[in-house]
């Protein structure tokens, strides 16, 4: 079956660093376009970071410069570096994949999910 197993999260301080993985099965992974999301209470669900299958990145402006997008493909594995973090950085991080086919496949809503992965940034 699909699965995208999130792990990585935790407590950390303002300013602190997490790493969170993603490790994907039941599916080519090399073939998706991988992202992470991410939603905090009250807030609604945004995307964070993308990693294309050739390696190209985005990420939304409020992380810009702070967090980093990797993939693995001989572990079907993707990555989020997380650095300088801030309170408004809490929330749960859910990891997602979506084939990479047609021309505006990078808009498209995921076709897989994991379960989410809880960061919480606070003194």
């Amino acid at each position: 079956q699909v699965q995208l197993v999130e792990s990585g999260g935790g407590l950390v301080q303002p300013g602190g660093s997490l790493r969170l993985s993603c490790a994907a099965s039941g599916f080519t992974f090399r073939s998706y376009y991988m992202r992470w999301y991410r939603q905090a209470p009250g807030k609604e669900r945004e995307m964070v970071a993308g990693i294309t299958t050739g390696g190209s990145t985005n990420y939304a402006d409020s992380v810009k410069g702070r967090f980093t997008i990797s993939r693995d493909n001989a572990k079907n594995t993707v990555y989020l570096q997380m650095n300088s973090l801030k309170p408004e950085d809490t929330a749960v991080y859910y990891c997602s994949a979506v084939r990479a086919s047609g021309l505006l496949y990078m808009r498209r809503e995921p076709d897989y999910w994991g379960q989410g992965t809880q960061v919480t940034v606070s003194s």
